[in-house]
């Protein structure tokens, strides 16, 4: 007869480890904390700054060389006019690619080596797309900084990350509702179109309405693709010269040392492109809870 196994409890052990837990939950909080109180100044001081500069006039006039008739309705038009570009055709392309990695590609070194890449492309500084979009878009195809080659460009960065999302939400898919459509005498396109894209869709669609958010508050590219800081003309097309609110954040704050009334400017529309990223954040979580389902 076998004799019962003994355990030996190290107590220095068990309590070493505790205390480890208590320093990093210590840590951690304090961690929380401090980066909560950094940005309430940040959003303290933008609220003071723009007090008495974010009003109608400011939301509905044009830009202008003098600080107090400026406005920003061409950049509110022209940030409409980059969604415009971006969200179909990252949509379409970010989306389709991620099912065909998912659902069609066969599994290999081929297919390792494309996920690899656009993980890694994920993580490229923006200024690199930057680059890349003044090259091909504004130079090769000869769209100079009009907004579609800002969308394009900006498209290009949070492609790789709507292509992520996606492929993500598409594994997400329990196994079960694919079975169960072929056994209903379904093909592959039909149960991808019918089953897996709607339960999918709700990660798909997060994913994409926060890649969007990003693009949306990008300044890099646009600064390297040649976006002009002062248009008085706002733009009618996707084919016309253009600026943003994120550019005109930029410039206003560079401009604040010969003039200071710019440091109001620009905090006036960073709340403006705050609430809008908040609004998008929302619609995202809002999408997220409504038709996320349990399987």
């Amino acid at each position: 007869m076998n004799s019962p196994i003994k355990f030996e409890i190290d107590k220095k052990r068990i309590k070493r480890r505790i205390s480890l837990n208590n320093a990093s939950k210590y840590i951690f909080s304090l961690s929380t904390v401090f980066a909560l109180i950094v940005l309430a100044i940040l959003l303290y001081r933008i609220g003071v700054q723009s007090i008495g500069w974010l009003d109608w006039d400011f939301l509905t006039g044009n830009l202008s060389i003098f600080p107090e008739k400026a406005g920003i309705k061409g950049a509110i038009i022209g940030s409409v006019g980059l969604m415009v570009v971006v969200i179909p055709v990252t949509l379409v392309l970010g989306v389709s690619t991620a099912i065909y990695l998912e659902e069609y590609a066969k599994k290999g070194k081929i297919q390792r080596f494309i996920q690899i890449n656009i993980s890694n492309l994920a993580s490229v500084p923006s200024v690199i797309f930057g680059l890349l979009g003044l090259a091909v878009f504004g130079r090769f195809f000869g769209l100079g900084s009009s907004i579609l080659a800002g969308g394009l460009t900006l498209s290009l960065l949070v492609l790789p990350v709507v292509v992520v999302a996606s492929q993500e939400a598409l594994k997400a898919v329990p196994g079960f509702l694919r079975e169960a459509s072929y056994a209903m005498g379904a093909n592959r396109w039909t149960t991808i179109r019918k089953v897996v894209i709607p339960v999918a869709l709700p990660g798909i669609l997060t994913g994409t309405i926060l890649a969007i958010s990003r693009a949306i508050g990008e300044t890099a590219p646009l600064v390297v693709l040649g976006i002009p800081t002062l248009i008085l003309r706002v733009p009618t097309s996707i084919m016309d010269d253009f600026t943003a609110l994120p550019i005109q954040v930029y410039y206003w704050t560079l401009d604040t040392v010969l003039t200071a009334e710019y440091a109001n400017l620009a905090a006036a529309t960073i709340i403006v492109l705050l609430l809008t990223l908040f609004a998008m954040n929302s619609l995202a979580i809002i999408i997220r809870n409504k038709f996320q389902r349990n399987f």
